[in-house]
């Protein structure tokens, strides 16, 4: 009696664990195009997040098109200072031309000033400590 009724009920068994892998299959598939649909968002996030670092490198090397000048006086006289000189300035001969005395004070503030010159694309320092009109 080992006739269809077994044989249909395996075949019964076949086809419902065909189905269910048919239906676990279309899940895969629906997550995997969630699955690339997010990774996709995420990689054009990513690009944008370098374009955006290289536009900003790109910038922040560009020199300000117009320096601004503190609004101090003593910059102003350093400019005249330098405006007068016929070769590079030291710190120390930037305080003779303004009458500084020549202290540690005196100097090491002047030097401050000539680096934020400097900074802020006025002065240029060919040498440690020299310091000259960036000329266009």
């Amino acid at each position: 009696m080992n006739g269809p009724e077994p044989v249909r009920s395996l075949l019964d068994k076949i086809a419902a664990r065909e189905q269910a892998l048919a239906d676990e299959g279309e899940q895969v598939r629906a997550r995997l195009d969630e699955l690339t649909s997010r990774l996709r968002e995420l990689e054009q996030e990513a690009e944008h997040l370098r374009i955006t670092c290289k536009t900003g490198l790109a910038l922040a090397d560009e020199p300000d098109p117009q320096p601004t000048v503190p609004q101090h006086p003593a910059y102003q006289q350093i400019l005249a200072a330098f405006a007068e000189a016929r070769n590079p300035l030291r710190a120390r001969d930037l305080c003779q031309a303004l009458d500084l005395d020549i202290i540690p004070k005196n100097i090491e503030s002047t030097r401050h000033k000539l680096k934020r010159l400097v900074s802020r694309g006025i002065l240029t320092e060919p040498e440690p400590g020299l310091f000259t009109l960036l000329r266009a």
